[in-house]
């Protein structure tokens, strides 16, 4: 039976102040409460009735959760910051252009404008099998739509499949990963601090959700050490349209040059797997290596190995191939070649 559009049921709002009544409306309703920043992906969910929140805790109000200040020569971003902030932000674009053009380039300006980068990390796959209802693995069922012979799977994953072949969706999630940043994590009076890499998970770890966060859980800030502040960076994203389009392949890489020499680098492709994928062999390869077309072609073939296909998506293993090169060549050297 197809979802019911447009009339949400109904739910009990909340709009807490500060970050401490947030958490202790959380801790009271537990999985009965859903948390809601900018809202982009919230209504999709409750308009399509698929999720049915007794309660829905709105932290527009919570100012405390809005801002982005130095920190020791990196930055701290609060997480209800708007992608739009993010993207204009003097000190996000002289140090960490990469995330400043991430965040740029997600989805249109309206949504932009609301969405937040807390949101933008922490949204849910988008399947269509899974947002339509259907009872797959990642909904509690016991098979996985898009990977039958049947079905439409041009989207999907390539690598890292595990009964569930849906996508992180998030353009700023590979950005982070390159940056080292690190999430801070609220829950009652407890805090955590996870690092990006280990904030996103795949369906080995936990086939129901996409991130570390529970219920009681609040993201309240993004972190981002100094380490590769100011360095050699490239941001690429492939989509069917040039605006509002989710990525069939974006890649986020930070070098860190001494010369003409790569010394170090972060490589990170998302819409390639569950969680942004973290091209470890090509950051191992490349060190030590000229930023030239010979380290480019040798990363390429190293970053798809591994990769299974499914019927509809094999082209995303030559788009992760160039979107390799490029990054490693550089976006001007390459244009001119």
């Amino acid at each position: 039976m197809p979802p019911i559009r447009d009339a949400m049921s109904a739910f009990e709002l909340f709009q807490p102040a500060s970050v401490g009544d947030a958490l202790g409306i959380l801790d009271r309703h537990g999985a009965d409460a859903w948390v809601m920043a900018g809202g982009m992906d919230t209504f999709d969910w409750l308009k399509d009735r698929i999720k049915k929140p007794k309660v829905v805790v709105d932290l527009g109000m919570v100012d405390e959760l809005r801002g982005i200040k130095d920190a020791a020569g990196g930055l701290e971003i609060g997480a209800t910051t708007t992608l739009t902030t993010v993207a204009n932000n003097p000190l996000v674009k002289e140090r960490f252009p990469l995330l400043a053009e991430a965040a740029l380039i997600v989805a249109s300006p309206q949504i932009r404008n609301q969405g937040t980068v807390g949101g933008n990390i922490s949204q849910d796959a988008r399947c269509w099998y899974y947002r339509a209802g259907w009872p797959c693995y990642r909904a509690g069922g016991n098979i996985c739509y898009a990977d039958t012979p049947t079905a439409v799977n041009r989207e999907h994953a390539i690598f890292n499949a595990d009964r569930c072949v849906a996508v992180n969706p998030s353009d700023t999630a590979p950005a982070l990963v390159a940056l080292d940043a690190e999430f801070v994590i609220k829950r009652g009076s407890a805090e955590r601090v996870v690092p990006a890499r280990e904030f996103f998970i795949g369906p080995g770890i936990d086939i129901t959700r996409l991130t570390v966060l529970q219920p009681g859980d609040l993201l309240t800030a993004i972190r981002i050490p100094a380490t590769w502040a100011g360095k050699a960076h490239y941001f690429e994203k492939v989509r069917d349209r040039m605006v509002w389009d989710f990525a069939l392949v974006n890649i986020a890489a930070s070098l860190n040059m001494s010369g003409a020499t790569i010394s170090d680098a972060r490589m990170v492709v998302n819409g390639v797997a569950a969680e942004p994928y973290r091209l470890d062999a090509v950051e191992a390869a490349i060190k030590g290596r000229p930023r030239d077309k010979a380290t480019a072609e040798m990363a390429a073939d190293l970053a798809v190995q591994g990769a299974v296909p499914l019927r509809h998506n094999a082209y995303k293993i030559p788009l992760v191939k160039a979107l390799v090169k490029r990054a490693i060549r550089g976006e001007a050297e390459w244009a001119t070649s």
